[in-house]
């Protein structure tokens, strides 16, 4: 008996210490029964080549199933995604951004500190999207290095690239083409380099985010797009 009460208490410290190092709390919340997903896009998309460990990242390739479980799972009626991230890897992240924008259940994105580079096409690929007063966006062309490209191939496949960007964020938002690409080849506002940082207010200003806001403001869109579709799927019923 005494053996038993001894692993037990084990067991229970272990857990303590590792619910310490996870959270740094020794209690975790318990979330009631949710219909909404959040999914967190952080730090830096990390795409066909593996990023230092140091680097805090988000793997696209543990983002694709949970996606397809979103959309399978149907308790689950609506998608939030937080965006704080510097960018990334653009195919891995126009990958998230396709397949974000073609999940049939309502969606809503909230950028968070950042969402730079190819966080703005995610941010966009959601059914509404917020961004907090205080954050931003980077808008600049596609690059792979500071190196002189000296193969016109590769000239022409960064091209390629870029358009399918700038398609995807005007087909996603309401900002004219001309004007994504007037911001995003500005000269002199980010030091030596070309594009434009865009703070929350700008950012809806440019309609490239719909609305200045944060997590109750997206609540309350996501639950009312969920209470749209259910009273829709009602009406077809009857």
């Amino acid at each position: 008996m005494d053996t038993k009460q001894n692993n037990l208490a084990t067991e229970q410290s272990s857990s303590l210490v590792e619910k310490i190092e996870a959270l740094g709390q020794t209690k975790i919340p318990e979330a009631p029964e949710a219909n909404v997903h959040v999914l967190t896009i952080i730090g830096q998309v990390e795409g066909h080549i593996q990023l230092p460990p140091q680097n805090k990242t988000t793997k696209y390739e543990h983002l694709l199933p949970q996606l397809i479980a979103i959309e399978q799972n149907p308790k689950i009626k609506g998608l939030i995604v937080l965006l704080n991230t510097i960018g990334g890897d653009v195919e891995a992240g126009l990958a998230l951004a396709e397949m974000i924008a073609s999940i049939s259940k309502p969606t809503v994105s909230i950028v968070l500190g950042g969402g730079h580079s190819i966080g703005v096409p995610i941010a966009v690929s959601t059914d509404y999207s917020y961004i907090t007063p205080t954050a931003t966006m980077t808008i600049h062309p596609v690059r792979l290095t500071g190196l002189v490209i000296g193969v016109p191939q590769t000239f022409e496949y960064l091209d390629k690239m870029q358009e399918r960007v700038i398609d995807f964020i005007v087909n996603h938002s309401e900002i004219k083409e001309t004007k994504l690409k007037d911001l995003m080849f500005a000269k002199g506002n980010l030091t030596r380099d070309i594009g434009t940082n865009v703070v929350g207010h700008d950012a809806v200003a440019y309609g490239l985010i719909d609305e200045v806001g944060g997590v109750k403001e997206a609540m309350e869109k996501i639950n009312s797009f969920i209470k749209e579709r259910e009273s829709e799927k009602d009406g077809a019923e009857d």
